[in-house]
């Protein structure tokens, strides 16, 4: 079999996009997990909107959760596409991931014991004394590496449990 050298980068690059997602995934429960024992956690869609607009220089990072069964829901949808104009002037990162349940069983349940709104997840970090996190680091030399090739909002899978 002969392949082309374009068939060749093609299986390396997939394979090096491969190893960065899961990098990603790695260091994203990391941080989240991190941020939590920390308070730095902001869950829920209304709530991290409250956050953005008072104060929006001590957000770090910003996580879009979904799954297919909320891929038809508008209302969702539109609050994403604010959230994302939101961050993209801010210079937040921001990031998706497609299991909303793993990542709820990450963040916790809130004090009745029901899980979370885990659609939108802000790290915080105070202003004063920001937070400073290897995790948080390599998360941006992701976003940053995916935005050079045009992947505005890289989507992040969470290592399997």
């Amino acid at each position: 079999i002969t392949m082309t050298l374009e068939e060749i980068c093609g299986q390396e690059n997939t394979m090096e996009n491969t190893d960065r997602v899961q990098s990603a995934g790695s260091a994203l429960e990391e941080l989240l997990v991190a941020a939590k024992k920390q308070d730095y956690l902001t869950v829920g869609v209304y709530e991290s909107a409250k956050v953005m607009n008072v104060d929006p220089d001590s957000v770090a990072f910003c996580v879009l959760a979904t799954d297919e069964e909320y891929e038809c829901d508008i209302a969702l949808q539109i609050h994403f596409t604010l959230i994302q104009a939101f961050c993209f002037d801010n210079d937040i990162n921001v990031v998706r991931v497609n299991d909303i349940e793993r990542l709820a069983d990450l963040v916790g349940a809130n004090d009745t014991g029901e899980a979370k709104d885990a659609h939108c997840i802000l790290v915080t970090s105070p202003s004063a004394n920001p937070w400073k996190d290897p995790a948080l680091d390599k998360l941006s030399l992701f976003c940053e590496e995916s935005r050079s090739m045009y992947d505005w909002v890289p989507t992040i899978s969470l290592p399997e449990r």
